[in-house]
């Protein structure tokens, strides 16, 4: 047995030694790395660093005025200090950091990034774009996503029938029909369908439509936690006369949200990854300034998109790398927790 598992580990270095080596040496090894403009890069022998580096703002912030991003960067340090009281576990309070990122924030970021008021100037959100726009989104859509899942789940497992079966149908509806199409549904059958002097900004449709997709998904994770508390939670409460609403923030919830952690934090990898879908109805996410920088025909000779898309990726691979590892955090304080 140990001579086999020394075999397959010796081809499994190989293996991985063929398929990332020569990526390793494209990207590293053979990349351009200094100079200026397309004659830094003059074939794709190599990747080239100075296309990033150059196009590194439209990156970020798509086409969004440069004297007004210094509103985009104090929106979103508001929004990591906000966040940081939520995501460390030993600052106390979680409801209340946690009702001011999901009511305040949205609205407090919405005047930064749009303005149009307090003397701010208004940015159309045609503007928005990289990184910034990817990051807006999934953010929006989790704040959004988070209670009303909770409630949904709620729904579906409640004991009226009328409010079981409304929120089971809406969910299995949103989750049997593909992002793309929901996409497509919000922003361009549903202006079909309003009044002609009606105007609902593109941005805001996808918004909402990919916010009651995840909604939905992150209901069924819940749910799914809800079933796990053990019955003997609920009748205890009900002995000592705990209202339903009581023992649901009180008591059920807590527990059941710490088990759907896993579940959770892959919807939200999930609708994060699926931002890139922006691109196809012409929203310059992170995915489209990359693909729209790098149709320069000045750099058309060397690697200057293939370089942006390995740099998207690595940036997407980071982002969701560290939600997976803060999920296993959690998941294994909570089991720590749960033993003591």
């Amino acid at each position: 047995m140990g001579n086999w598992r020394i075999g397959f580990s010796i081809l499994g270095i190989l293996l991985l030694a063929v398929i990332v080596w020569p990526l390793v040496r494209w990207a590293f090894i053979d990349a351009y790395w200094v100079g200026v403009g397309p004659e830094a890069c003059p074939d794709k022998t190599g990747a080239c660093w100075p296309f990033i580096r150059e196009r590194f703002d439209q990156l970020m912030y798509g086409v969004y005025p440069i004297p007004e991003r210094w509103r985009v960067n104090t929106g979103l340090f508001i929004g990591f200090c906000l966040m940081v009281p939520i995501l460390v576990p030993k600052i106390r309070a979680k409801a209340l950091w946690v009702g001011l990122f999901v009511s305040v924030y949205p609205i407090l970021a919405v005047i930064l990034f749009s303005g149009g008021v307090f003397g701010l100037e208004k940015i159309q959100t045609s503007l928005w774009g990289g990184l910034f726009l990817s990051l807006v989104v999934g953010v929006f859509a989790f704040a959004f996503a988070l209670p009303t899942g909770i409630l949904l789940a709620l729904g579906r497992e409640s004991k009226i029938p009328a409010i079981r079966i409304l929120a089971g149908t809406w969910v299995e509806i949103w989750r049997s029909v593909p992002t793309l199409v929901v996409l497509f549904v919000a922003v361009i059958m549903l202006p079909l369908f309003l009044p002609p002097q009606y105007e609902v900004d593109k941005l805001l449709r996808a918004l909402v439509a990919l916010s009651i997709l995840m909604s939905c998904h992150m209901a069924e994770a819940i749910r799914g936690a809800l079933r796990a508390i053990p019955a003997g939670q609920y009748e205890a409460a009900t002995a000592l006369g705990i209202g339903y609403w009581k023992t649901q923030t009180h008591i059920i919830l807590p527990q059941a949200l710490a088990m759907a952690t896993p579940q959770i934090t892959n919807v939200v990898i999930g609708l994060f990854k699926e931002t890139s879908l922006l691109v196809v109805i012409g929203l310059f996410d992170f995915l489209g300034i990359v693909q729209a920088v790098s149709g320069d025909s000045r750099w058309h000779l060397s690697s200057a998109r293939a370089t942006g898309y390995l740099f998207v990726a690595f940036v997407y691979w980071c982002i969701c790398f560290s939600m997976s590892r803060y999920s296993s955090y959690l998941e294994r304080s909570g089991v720590a927790m749960h033993r003591r």
